[in-house]
């Protein structure tokens, strides 16, 4: 199915993107208690997880045709030209010697900022029946909405990674801003979809622990609003990035946190690939 008329509960007005496809996505359930997950198994008698989820089927817009009126700063995220000199995203000698740079780069075009550092990547692998996490297998795409950090993370991870320029650095503005590609495209299994950040709600946004053995992080899960907005670049080119704003320490009413998540395109071909991806996590700091 790929009308939006069987969706009514979203009005989408024409300039907002192309066709849509119904897209099942899961959201995050409201509960008394603060949701976590354990990246491990956790003691005896803890659960790995309190998530409830809420799956909701909605409107995902192709967002090629307006691609040139998406912004970082609007809705959060962008889609850009991004040819690579990498031939082999698994080397990853290549990977640090030549994407890096061409990663700090891109994000240094698209945001203004003075100084960009990656500091993470991630390559994901689909195996079907494979749980993302487990032992001796790739990464999985998520499955699940999550925006990577909130009003506490963000700034907790500058802390971790710049040392003693840390405190000078957290005056200014700075940013999270992920580059996200397809490994092997066109991509149809598992695309990525983004919700504006301008058509979230106060109170949309709720912080869940992440518990690694070594450290507690935290993300954002996503409650359900039927005004959220939604998006994806049909057919991703391995000479294509999306970038997402994770993180903007910014208050001034411009989009500071993205949620988004894989689904299933009831487009994509019978005998598509399975996905590969890479992303990239990145700190934009500006001058003021």
């Amino acid at each position: 199915m790929d009308a939006v008329t069987s969706l009514p509960e979203v009005s989408f007005l024409p300039e907002m993107g192309g066709s849509a496809v119904a897209g099942e996505v899961v959201y995050l359930a409201r509960t008394a208690e603060k949701p976590y997950v354990y990246t491990y198994d956790p003691p005896d008698g803890v659960a790995k997880s309190n998530l409830i989820a809420e799956a909701h089927t909605v409107p995902i817009l192709d967002m090629r045709p307006i691609a040139d009126r998406l912004g970082l700063d609007a809705q959060g995220f962008a889609l850009v030209e991004a040819a690579t000199s990498v031939a082999d995203f698994y080397d990853e000698d290549s990977v640090e010697a030549m994407y890096y740079p061409e990663a700090e780069r891109l994000v240094k075009q698209a945001t203004g900022a003075a100084r960009v550092v990656v500091f993470d990547r991630t390559i994901r692998r689909r195996e079907h029946g494979v749980q993302d996490r487990a032992p001796g297998t790739p990464r999985q795409p998520v499955t699940r909405i999550h925006g990577d950090y909130t009003e506490v993370s963000g700034p907790q991870r500058v802390r971790d990674l710049m040392g003693a320029e840390a405190d000078e650095l957290l005056r200014r503005r700075f940013a999270i801003v992920n580059v996200w590609r397809p490994i092997r495209g066109p991509l149809h299994d598992a695309p990525l979809a983004v919700c504006d950040a301008g058509s979230l709600a106060d109170g949309d946004l709720v912080a869940q622990d992440l518990i690694y053995r070594d450290r507690r992080g935290e993300i954002y899960g996503l409650t359900y609003n039927p005004a959220h907005r939604w998006y994806y670049a049909p057919a991703m080119r391995a000479d294509e990035a999306l970038l997402l704003k994770c993180f903007d320490s910014l208050k001034d009413g411009r989009a500071r946190f993205m949620p988004h998540t894989s689904f299933a395109d009831p487009n994509a071909p019978a005998d598509m690939l399975p996905r590969e991806s890479i992303e990239l996590r990145t700190l934009a700091f500006f001058d003021a």
